[in-house]
């Protein structure tokens, strides 16, 4: 027996099937779909208030367009005159979908919630309903209703009123009944016994209003965000043979599509080491909300602080683009409503998009514009070829860097060998926070050790890219021209391919090694002793080892290098010290990156009037 069939046979009583869901999960409105087109019952019941019934049927034939239902609160106080309820109605919630499947098939929809008063108020913490995938509906159902919380008075009246529209349909008619889970156990001991009518309804169907929604505002009020919707709503259409939505690819899908997006409108780009980062950090956020996958706003805020504001709004807007929804409909009043009119505690984020614009900003009138060709190929037409070098104002940036590498390197050297131990006749280097607090409860303090690090930090390795894609084809060496300017190896994109002076080019490091002391390093990109080597990135690491003077060897890059570099640096008496590249600032990474190529020394007289 399926483990489907095993919970159904559980929630089998008579002619009643309960199909208990987590409200607004699209794990649960696929698997509804699925069984009542298995079972063909003949009645569907669903917890929703009865009067409620003509504008959700008319919202339910309008899918998949979205539509809500707006009803004036029941319990008014004089503070509250205008207070208003707002149901949505989208496709992947489960209720929605049981009445849409019922009326395919020509059930009878049953709406079992006695009256729009006050529902009981339920927490709803379950855990996340992405876990079915894993672990099936059945195990969901089961661990839930071993771990759940006491019911309240107020929750058995609700159940009560449920149950007496159940025990007053046709006898003789297959009921499925769709439930909130945090309801299910209410509902069946209250169908145990005959149950009185409940009050009449405090809101007459007349006071309903259904309405459209703005399409800008889907995002906002929808539980699963619109982008996954319309990924719900292509499942449905694809047939049962489909698998489920799962959202941890459809989230995937919206952070991929909106590079996209952020590299057409921006012209950067996410890198893989910002698609890591991005992975872990969505992990995280999820774990503090008790969750398996984030929802939008943790999505949202990640891609701004791992990529930038940019990126962060491209994922927003692409993920409340809805293709069924319209702006305007002829038959009904389009709405634009917030999330703080339909949720509690809601959370905001404020977003700055930063994107060239063609009006020329506001600046002083001593400041110069930036030269231009007088006719396209002006500047070309000026190189000389005879000879190249840097731009000296560049190469003081990129040696304050690589300086700056080398003393996080030994920062990082020195916390790995560093010993915490409790206090007790001498502070050592002093009192580590950290461990003091965390074992605060011992009311004991800590205190720090820091082994010095044997042997300076030498050769520098930056990998901004390890060009798998042959996209960076100019290979140089240069030399240092005194004796605190490093000698260096790099790969960029081609520099005179764009020309932004005369004689002037402008390219983009792939990577880059620096060595000091000067004028010793023979040409990288020829020597055969790097032979061994199999992409551009290897060739500089093997360079760094052989060229360093000191023990240790900075190598910056998105993933470590291979094991069988540990072992020849050991054999050479170096020591390779990783940093992730996604520990680094993405302005300063930014700014290094860039490098002019001067095709003569000539150049350097004017070259700062041409450089941005």
């Amino acid at each position: 027996m399926s483990p489907e069939l095993e919970l159904f046979s559980s929630l089998k009583r008579g002619r009643f099937t309960y199909f208990p869901v987590v409200p607004g999960r699209s794990e649960f409105a696929a698997a509804v779909r699925q069984e009542i087109l298995k079972l063909n019952p003949k009645v569907v019941a669903v917890e929703l208030p009865q009067a409620l019934e003509r504008h959700a049927m008319q919202a339910v034939k309008r899918l998949p367009e979205m539509s809500v239902v707006v009803f004036p609160e029941p319990l008014q106080n004089a503070l509250e005159e205008d207070s208003l309820i707002y149901v949505p109605f989208e496709p992947a919630d489960p209720f929605v979908e049981a009445l849409r499947t019922a009326h395919a098939i020509h059930a009878e929809p049953l709406f079992i919630e006695p009256s729009l008063g006050q529902r009981p108020h339920v927490a709803d913490n379950y855990p996340d309903p992405y876990v079915i995938h894993s672990i099936g509906i059945d195990s969901y159902v089961e661990q839930w209703r071993l771990h759940k919380s006491g019911r309240s008075q107020e929750m058995e009246q609700h159940a009560a009123g449920m149950a007496y529209r159940l025990q007053g349909t046709d006898p003789s008619a297959s009921i499925f009944v769709v439930v909130s889970l945090n309801l299910l156990d209410a509902l069946l001991e209250a169908m145990e016994i005959p149950q009185e009518e409940p009050p009449e309804e405090v809101t007459s169907p007349s006071d309903v209003q259904l309405l459209n929604l703005h399409p800008d505002c889907l995002a906002e009020i929808t539980t699963d965000y619109p982008y996954h919707q319309a990924r719900y709503e292509a499942w449905r259409i694809g047939g049962q043979e489909n698998e489920y939505v799962d959202r941890r690819h459809v989230n995937f899908a919206l952070l991929k599509e909106a590079e996209l997006f952020y590299e057409a409108n921006t012209g950067d780009k996410v890198t893989p080491w910002h698609r890591r980062l991005l992975a872990r950090f969505t992990r995280n956020l999820a774990q503090i909300e008790h969750q398996l996958v984030c929802g939008l706003f943790d999505l949202t805020t990640a891609a701004r602080a791992i990529v930038d504001d940019n990126y962060a709004w491209e994922v927003w807007e692409l993920a409340n683009r809805y293709e069924f929804q319209r702006d305007h409909c002829p038959e009904l009043e389009t709405v634009r409503i917030s999330a703080d009119e339909i949720f509690l505690n809601t959370r905001r984020i404020r977003l700055q998009r930063r994107l060239p614009r063609p009006k020329q900003r506001l600046k002083p009138a001593t400041l110069k514009s930036r030269k231009m060709e007088k006719h396209a190929g002006e500047w070309t037409s000026q190189l000389d070829g005879s000879s190249i070098c840097s731009f000296p104002p560049e190469d003081l940036v990129i040696e304050d860097y690589g300086r700056w590498l080398k003393q996080k390197a030994k920062s990082i050297l020195s916390a790995d060998r560093s010993r915490t131990e409790k206090f007790t006749t001498s502070i050592l280097d002093g009192v580590d926070i950290r461990e003091t607090i965390r074992n605060w409860h011992e009311g004991k303090i800590y205190v720090q050790e820091h082994s010095r690090v044997s042997g300076e930090v030498g050769a520098v390795v930056v990998i901004f890219d390890e060009d798998k894609n042959d996209r960076y084809t100019y290979l140089t060496t240069w030399l240092g021209e005194n004796q605190n300017e490093s000698d260096m190896a790099f790969y960029s994109t081609h520099p005179f391919e764009k020309v932004v002076g005369p004689g002037i080019g402008r390219a983009e490091y792939g990577g880059y090694l620096m060595t000091l002391p000067p004028r010793r390093m023979f040409d990288v990109w020829s020597d055969p002793d790097y032979d061994f080597a199999e992409s551009k990135s290897e060739r500089l690491l093997m360079a760094a080892l052989d060229y360093s003077m000191e023990k240790h060897v900075v190598y910056v890059a998105e993933k470590p290098p291979r094991t069988v570099f540990r072992s020849i640096a050991a054999k050479l008496g170096r020591q390779i010290i990783y940093i992730p590249v996604g520990q680094l600032s993405p302005t300063k990474l930014k700014r290094v990156r860039v490098v002019h190529v001067l095709d003569s020394h000539q150049r350097r007289n004017n070259a700062k009037d041409y450089l941005w």
